[in-house]
């Protein structure tokens, strides 16, 4: 752009536009959601974090294009791989640190780590530790909005691992039974754990898994926030309008392992390599983002020092919260008859 030629106000991509403060405010999240992931990765290496940690670093166009196109009442769960999804959505990051860290001003009260993140206040329904869990959970949930007709969608993050459990077609085939506001969003990462998707699946084109049961479905690219934004906006009100279920193949990519515990040995560096400098969301929007005038290099770089800076700030503010109380371990529990009977040894009253 020339030293006279004045700033643009947005940009238009694939018939859309795009004010300026819209993709800020998509950059913004998505470079968030990575260095957070990236700082959690370094707590872990420090054993700082215990447990499982399963980190999202290259998956963010999906949650954040999701969030952006959703609106507020409406319902998100998904897998183990939740921070991402929980910041997209709007969660406080410090109550995540903390909860990664097991304090007690943890989302969940220090009390389901990196995999359970729950925000009732956001409509976030968790982070499942269970494969394919989420799925059943979620058709639930859109159960629950088609009977009181109140106009939510749910949004049900699995991934191509997930895909593969029954419980899922049982959700496919009441859902489309049905005609339930729900939308399955399928993150492909290309692999389950460390097996490759062709080596564990009989039918690569996800999208189609629920043909049999009559749910419509399609293939996005992942890695592109702004095409994840318009195809979500367009199954969103899909669902929201009575049409019933439909599933989202978003074909994307994890840079890190399946876990923090994962070498992940069983693909090359030059493949995550390609995958990086190639597709990668953030740098894909910050190229439409300089091309329109929006920003240039100097000021992504000051806004990555600045997330950065903010991001230390959690963590210290996560620190120096207490570990759960022990009397914690019963609360929020279902109160159950049989257990006021015959209570645990050593329960705390």
């Amino acid at each position: 752009m020339s030293a006279n030629q004045p700033p643009l106000d947005g940009l238009n991509y694939q018939g859309r536009f795009y004010d300026e403060t819209t993709l800020h405010r998509i950059h913004d999240s998505m470079l968030y959601i990575r260095r957070f992931e990236e700082k959690a990765g370094q707590l872990y290496g420090l054993k700082k974090i215990g447990g499982f940690c399963h980190l999202c670093n290259g998956q963010e166009a999906v949650c954040v294009g999701t969030s952006e196109a959703a609106q507020a009442g409406d319902y998100m769960m998904t897998s183990y791989r939740d921070h991402g999804h929980a910041l997209a959505r709007g969660s406080d990051p410090t109550a995540i640190m903390a909860e990664l860290l097991g304090r007690a001003g943890g989302i969940v009260k220090g009390k389901g780590g990196s995999m359970h993140m729950f925000d009732r206040s956001r409509n976030f329904v968790g982070g499942n530790g269970i494969v394919g869990e989420q799925v059943p959970i979620g058709l639930g949930f859109g159960f629950s909005s088609w009977y009181k007709d109140d106009g939510r969608v749910t949004l049900c993050f699995m991934g191509d691992g997930g895909i593969n459990q029954g419980a899922v077609y049982e959700s496919f085939n009441m859902a489309a039974l049905w005609k339930l506001p729900i939308i399955f969003i399928v993150e492909n990462n290309q692999y389950a754990m460390g097996t490759s998707l062709a080596r564990a699946s009989a039918e690569t084109s996800l999208f189609k898994r629920g043909i049999s049961f009559k749910v419509p479905g399609m293939a996005i690219d992942g890695m592109n926030v702004l095409e994840v934004e318009q195809k979500m906006r367009e199954v969103i009100e899909h669902a929201r309008s009575g049409e019933g279920p439909y599933i989202i193949e978003a074909i994307t990519y994890r840079y890190r392992g399946h876990s923090m515990s994962d070498p992940a040995t069983y693909r090359t560096r030059n493949e995550v390599e390609e995958w990086r400098k190639g597709r990668d969301p953030i740098a894909q929007l910050q190229h439409l983002m300089t091309e329109a005038g929006l920003s240039d290099e100097d000021a992504f770089k000051e806004k990555d020092r600045a997330i950065k800076k903010a991001i230390v700030a959690v963590v210290k503010e996560a620190e120096q919260q207490p570990e759960p109380d022990a009397s914690e371990l019963w609360t929020d529990i279902i109160n159950d008859p049989i257990e006021d009977a015959y209570p645990y040894p050593g329960r705390v009253s």
